[in-house]
């Protein structure tokens, strides 16, 4: 079987690997691609990744009340009044590679810090509800919560991404995280 050789831009040669080499590659990407769609940008042009919606949250089950973890990871969140948070990997724990862990919390911030960032950050109001593990769910604010990608942006430190949502009237922040 021959190959075909096709000139590039440069000047230079490629040759055309064979079916199986071909295949190989595209189940390479995709497997390394990160869960976006083609055009899902930030506003500086990187690409946002996001976990895909069938990644599962591994973790003990502990719901932890303790602040600290939180706010070394999280600056923005000042001197937060009080917390319920999970954290774990997700995954298969069998399988050997890279880990990412998850942090989602419900955050009772000091009234002044919640009012900074719905000023600072614009966010809108969204109907959809946070994708928290089912143990945060009634810790869940009532009433309408607002998110944006400035408001995201805040919490996207220590090497995390971060979903945050906010209810400036009981200053309560909700935190969905990734991270490695």
């Amino acid at each position: 079987m021959s190959t075909a050789s096709t000139p590039t831009r440069s000047g230079r040669t490629w040759r055309a690997a064979g079916p199986t080499a071909a295949l190989a590659l595209a189940l390479a990407l995709t497997a390394c691609s990160p869960t976006t769609e083609p055009g899902d940008r930030t506003t500086d042009g990187t690409r946002e990744t996001t976990m895909a919606e069938d990644t599962a949250k591994n973790g003990t089950g502990e719901i932890r009340t303790d602040l600290e973890p939180l706010t070394e990871r999280f600056s923005a969140l000042g001197s937060p009044v009080g917390a319920t948070w999970l954290s774990g990997t997700t995954g298969d724990p069998d399988v050997p590679g890279p880990t990412t862990y998850w942090i989602d919390a419900v955050v009772q911030l000091d009234p002044a810090v919640a009012q900074a960032l719905a000023d600072e950050t614009t966010p809108e109001e969204t109907t959809t509800a946070p994708d928290v593990i089912a143990a945060l769910e009634p810790s869940l604010p009532d009433g309408p919560l607002l998110t944006g990608p400035e408001l995201n942006e805040r919490f996207a430190e220590s090497g995390f991404v971060a979903t945050a949502y906010l209810n400036v009237d009981d200053a309560t922040l909700v935190l969905v995280t990734l991270g490695e």
